[in-house]
Parts: structure tokens; sequence; C-alpha cells
């Protein structure tokens, strides 16, 4: 038994000696000045202001000349950032002088957007963002993807100003929560580019929080100049503080206490001035960490004292996360027994809130019970308490055991062997230290998963990010295709109003021409209608005197007869029919009753001169209404005047004339005028030449009247001129004319 005692006694002193000499090796490795320049690849001009950081180490910046100088060991990474160009990693190899060429990164476009938005599109677009940021701290591949689904949902019609604001915000808050600092420095630009107005405070919010992703992805310069930008704007109170407090937490990171202590005390002065709380507990306890840092612990003690006393007014959460801090501030003063006491209020604290089981869950939050437990154990191992130390220890490994915490796990159960070493307690020191090397083992195989797991999380989220950046390409390839098609619809509206100012003014031509021809057709209508009435009277005087002189010459045959008395009979008669036929030899129609008056006194007198040659028979019809009818004046005579002349008058024996009146229908009227007479070709042969030419001329005279009666009125009259038989004894004539209504 002793024999395996010293052996472990050995065992632990090797390792330890080990261990501290690797430690010692690290720390005293030979550090230089390393020195160096920064230019543009393009142009090789210097760059300014850029941020060089060794890979947790030294900060500083390039001068006006693109130069610098760091602290820095020979396998060192340097990081050297800006928002102006892509983020460059060089390892350190030797101490010679190096020249970084860096490549320039293309501005985001601004995306200037207008649509017509349809509400169901508009309400789909807000339930995807609201789903999103529920699963922001969450599920980081769940809430892109929600994030994605909203800028789809408006993708056809393109998102407008405000929606793109809205979802690259979005965007930017779930990369800043998930630690993808340059993601979210991207989209937060995006979204601030699309934001139509300016140095509103939805504006501002926004570019304090590109300021903030500034700072956490390394672009210190360009973090200040942000945050010193907005101090020219209209920042509301509590703006301003964010803005100062900002400020000192960018200088902090940058190894200038004394401008970040400036800064937050600025921030600190508006918050008490304005009474915003929250903002006092943080201030007091930031100051108070930059004094710690700097050494000045009575200035730390101080300001800590405000804000562990602040705290305690506000919720147990920042309590018990003020009393941490604080308790690490008495660690690093060495002042144990304060941060045991603290820790040990912390840890009552801690079981008596609500959500303690979350808290828990949370490995990398210091206020889980097995964290404080662990470090109240250091704090009594630091006092020399080893004994004390052993239960918060196992109090330590058992929580962490219970939460899965392995590393809080390991490094208590390392602690443990430690202290059982110390305390000669070998067995249960080996023991321990077993139980630690199987905890390593675990932990790194979880820490190999977990690797493998982040890049995959950080390839599925570069992934989405991607398709996002896709979903805008699109859009503004859409909106150009857009715009194109928008100045192709305008111009084809030019042209389309063009042709139908065109179209519109020849109908124009068209319809005053149509006019014109109109007006030229009713001119040359009215005036073959004022031609054709002139022609009707013309024609009507003409038959006047025809009538006249065979009348006249009847007069004369019974005044060379002697026979006074019938003369005068006749021309009291012949007077009467004469008057009458003055009175309507002006009118283009009368009505068929006077027509019909005319007519029989023109028969009876025809009949008075040759009773020997012809009896008569006027006939009307008893349905004829003759009051409808109106006809042309002195139409009938000369068909009548023709039978008795030129049919009945060379007949040896008596003949007979009738006249019949039949209404056809409605519309029309029969009038028929048929003799038995010697027939027109018989009558022919016997006339003279001058009868001839009398003949044709009155005959003639009466078909123009037809033709023009008709072309005026649309065929008024018919007329059919036929023999009544084609026996050569008896042949007789018949003429039959159908008048029409006008």
């Amino acid at each position: 038994m002793k024999l395996l005692l010293t052996f472990l006694a050995i065992f632990f002193t090797t390792v330890f000696v080990t261990i501290q000499a690797q430690e010692t090796k690290t720390n005293t490795a030979t550090s230089f000045t390393l020195k160096g320049e920064v230019r543009d690849s393009q142009t090789d001009k210097p760059v300014s202001k850029v941020n060089i950081e060794i890979n947790g180490g030294e900060y500083t910046t390039s001068n006006n000349a693109g130069e610098f100088s760091v602290s820095a060991r020979i396998g060192d990474e340097i990081i050297i950032k800006s928002d102006n160009f892509k983020t460059v990693y060089y390892t350190i190899k030797d101490k010679r002088r190096i020249i970084v060429m860096v490549e320039e990164v293309k501005k985001i476009p601004p995306i200037r957007k207008t649509r017509n938005n349809f509400k169901s599109e508009q309400k789909l677009f807000t339930v995807y963002i609201d789903s999103a940021k529920y699963f922001l701290k969450k599920d980081a591949k769940k809430s892109i993807e929600y994030v994605t689904k909203a800028l789809e949902s408006v993708s056809f019609n393109k998102a407008t100003n405000q929606e793109n604001t809205i979802a690259f915000k979005t965007l930017g808050d779930i990369n800043l929560y998930w630690k993808q600092y340059d993601l979210a420095v991207d989209n937060y630009k995006r979204s601030i580019t699309s934001h139509t107005s300016k140095n509103t405070e939805g504006s501002l919010n926004l570019q304090i929080k590109l300021s903030l992703a500034y700072k956490l992805n390394g672009n210190y310069q360009e973090s200040i100049s942000s945050y010193k930008e907005l101090l020219n704007n209209g920042l509301s109170n509590y703006q301003q503080v964010e803005v100062y407090e900002g400020l000192g937490d960018t200088y902090k990171k940058i190894n200038n206490p004394l401008k970040s202590v400036f800064y937050y005390q600025k921030g600190l002065d508006i918050a008490v001035s304005h009474k915003i709380l929250p903002k006092i507990t943080d201030l007091n306890s930031k100051i108070a960490e930059v004094y710690a840092q700097s050494g000045d612990l009575e200035e730390a003690s101080n300001y800590y004292s405000n804000s562990l006393s602040l705290a305690e007014n506000e919720n147990k959460k920042r309590a018990v996360t003020e009393k941490n801090k604080v308790a690490d501030f008495y660690n690093q003063s060495r002042d144990f027994e304060k941060e045991i006491q603290l820790r040990e209020e912390t840890l009552k604290e801690l079981e008596s809130m609500d959500d303690y089981d979350s808290i828990g869950s949370d490995f990398t939050s210091p206020l889980t019970p097995q964290r404080q437990n662990y470090k109240i154990a250091n704090a009594f191992a630091s006092q020399g308490k080893s004994k004390e130390a052993i239960p918060f220890l196992k109090k330590s490994i058992e929580e962490a055991d219970k939460k899965s915490d392995l590393v809080v796990e390991k490094d208590a159960t390392r602690k443990l062997s430690e202290i059982y070493k110390d305390l000669g307690e070998y067995d249960k020191a080996a023991e321990s230290y077993q139980n630690y090397v199987e905890l390593v083992d675990e932990l790194y195989i979880v820490k190999e998963q977990e690797i493998s797991q982040a890049a995959r999380f950080r390839r599925e989220i570069a992934f989405k990010q991607n398709r996002i950046a896709s979903l805008e390409s699109d859009r503004l390839l859409n909106e150009s295709r857009y715009k194109l098609a928008f100045e192709n619809k305008e111009l084809t509206q030019k042209n389309i109003r063009v042709q139908r100012w065109v179209i519109g003014s020849l109908i124009v031509i068209a319809f005053l021409l149509f006019i014109a021809a109109y007006i030229q057709f009713k001119s040359v209508k009215q005036q073959k209608y004022a031609n054709n009435l002139l022609a009707l009277k013309s024609l009507r005087t003409q038959m006047n005197p025809h009538f006249i002189f065979n009348a006249l010459n009847s007069v004369n045959s019974f005044i060379a007869s002697n026979d006074e008395r019938a003369a005068n009979k006749y021309l009291s008669e012949f007077s009467q029919l004469m008057r009458s036929v003055l009175e309507n030899s002006e009118e283009d129609f009368i009505p068929l009753e006077k027509e019909i008056e005319l007519l029989e006194l023109y028969v009876k007198l025809e009949h008075f001169r040759f009773k020997d040659k012809f009896e008569y028979a006027i006939t009307i019809d008893e349905d004829l209404k003759i009051d409808e009818f109106v006809i042309p004046p002195m139409l009938l005579q000369p068909y009548v005047e023709n039978a008795v002349w030129h049919g009945l008058r060379y007949k040896k024996e008596q003949g007979n004339l009738e006249i019949n009146f039949k209404q056809l229908n409605t519309e029309k009227i029969q009038i028929t005028i048929t003799d038995d007479g010697i027939g027109r070709k018989k009558s022919k042969e016997l006339k003279t030449d001058n009868q001839k030419k009398q003949n044709s001329k009155g005959m003639g005279n009466i078909q123009k009247r037809v033709a023009i009666l008709n072309e005026m009125y649309k065929d008024i009259v018919d007329v059919i001129i036929d023999d009544v038989s084609q026996d050569e004894n008896e042949i007789g004539t018949k003429v039959v004319l159908v008048l029409r209504k006008d």
C-alpha cells in the first residue's frame, strides 16, 4: 500500500510539473514588434483605419500611410478587418515586415421598390415575420426559413421598402443572437438601405444595431465612426445612452480605458438625469469593470457597490447577474470572503427563482449552480481551506452531472483530485483523476460532435443566407425586367395613343367627308327633285294645251253644224273642267276623289261629242277608301283620251268604255281603263303622219311623267297597256294602273 501511494505521488508530481512547464514556456515565448502595411490590391494605395488584431492578443489600427505595428509572436494569427474589404487572416511565420493586399468589397445597391400591396400578401408576410421572431432564440434555421418564406410571399409583385426593411432587420437580429456577426452587419446594412425615412426612431435604432454588429465582428473603427455619426442625429435620451455605452464598449475592446470610461460616464449622466434605471445599473457596472481591468480597485469597488445596490432594486435575474460580476471582482482583488458570501447569496437566489431550471440549462451562463459551487470551492482553495472546498466541488460535480455540463464537471473533478492530492488522500485523488480522464475523453467526443454540428449549422445558415441573397438578386433582376416592361408598355401605350390620334383624325376626316358627301348628295337629290318637279310641271303644261286644242275643235264642230245650244252646253261644262284643271295644275298630287270628278267631267264631254261612237261606265268599288289615296293630276285623262280618239272613234258600231276603281289592299288601288275599240295596231294604220306625231308626243309625255313619279316616290305607279283580245275584229285595249300610297 505504501509503495502504491509513493507511485501516485510521483505520478501526480510529474504531471503537474509538466503542465506548469508548458504554461511557463507558453508565457515566456519571445514576442516582438510586427510591422507591416495594408494596401489596396487594385490601386496599390495605402488603406487607413483598418482593424488589426492579434487573435487573443493586442489590437491596433493602420495610420494614414496604411502602416501598423503590433506586439506578436511567431505562430500567432493576425486578423485584418474593415467594412470596405474582405477580412484577411494571416499566420505569422517570421519577424519580417508584412504587406497585406486587400480586395474591395462591392457595396450593396440601394433597394428602391414600390408596389401596390394586396392585403392578403401583407398579412402572409406579417405572419411569416412573426414566426421568424418567435423562433429567433430557439431555432436559427427555422427562423431564417420563415424570413425566406416572407420574402418569397411578396417576391412575385416585388417587396416594398418597408417589407425589405423588416425582413433584413429580422435576419440581422437572428445573426446577431447566434453570433454570426458578419452576416448581421450585411443584413442590417440592407435593412437601412431599404428604409425610406431617415433619422426616424426606427432608422436610428437600425443604425445603433449596425454599430453594435460592427463592434462584435471586430470592425472597431467602423463601429466608432458609426456611433459618432449617430450623435449628430436627433437621438432620444435612451438612444443617446445606448450610443455612449456602445462607444465605451468599443474603446474597452481596443484597450483604451480612458476613452471607455469617458463615454460610459457621459451615458451615465444622461441616464441619471432622465432616470433610465436599467442603464444606470449597467453603466456603473461597466465603469467598475474598466477600473478593475486598469488596476484601480478602489474606484472599481465604489462603482460595483453602486451597481450592486441598484441591481437589488431590479428583478432577481439582474440582481444575481450583478452579484456574480462583483464576486468575480472580489476574486480578482483576492477578497475571497466577500466573494464566497456573494456567491452563496447568488446560489440561494437562483434556487428561489421560477426559471431556475432554464437558467441551469444554459451551460455558457456563469449563473448555473454548478459553476457557482465550483467558484466557491476555488475561493476556499485559494485561501488554503481545502476541506471546506470539497463539499462545494462535490455539489458542483453533482449539479453538472445532473445538467450534463461536462465542462464544469471536468474542471471540478480535476480540482477535487488536486485537493485530495494536497490532503494526501491519494486513492481518492487517483479515483477522481480517473474520472477526470474519462470526462476529458467524453468531452472530447462531445466537442467533436459540437464542432461537426456547428459546421453543419453554419453551412445551413449560409445556404439560407445565400437563398435570401438569391431572392434579392432575383428581385433586382425582376425589377429591371419590370422597369423594361414598364418602359415598353409606356412606349406601346404612346404608340397606341398616336395610332388612336391618327385613327381618330382619319375618322373625323372621313366623317367630315361623309357629311360633305351627304350634303352634296342631299343637294343633288334636292336639285334633282326640283328638276323633276319642274319637269312634271312642264309636262302637265304641255298636256293642257293638247287637251284644250282638242276641246276647241269639238266646239268648232258644234258651231259649224249650227248647233248653238249644244255648243253653249259644251262650253259651259268645258269651262268648268278647265277651271278644275287649272286649279290642280300647280299641285303634285290631288285627292283621288277630285281626279275621279275631273275624269267623269272629261268623259262626259267626250261622250257629248261622240254619242254615237261609245257608251261609258265609271265603277268605284264599295270597299275603296277614296279619302286615303292621292293621285297625280291629269294622270288618267291621257289614257281615256287615247281610248276615245284612237280606239272607239274609228269603230263602225257603238263601242264601250269602262273605267273601274278597285282597292287591292290597304296600300294599293287598281285603276282599269278598258275599251273595245279597233285596237292599237289598226289605229296606227289609220293615223296620218301628223296624228302619229301628235299621239307620239302625248304618250311620250305621260310615260315621262310616270317615270319621274316612280323615281321620286319609289315606284308609286305601275302602268300596263295590253290588247283585250287577239281577235282581229274585236281587239280593244286595256290599261291597268296600280297606284300605291305615298
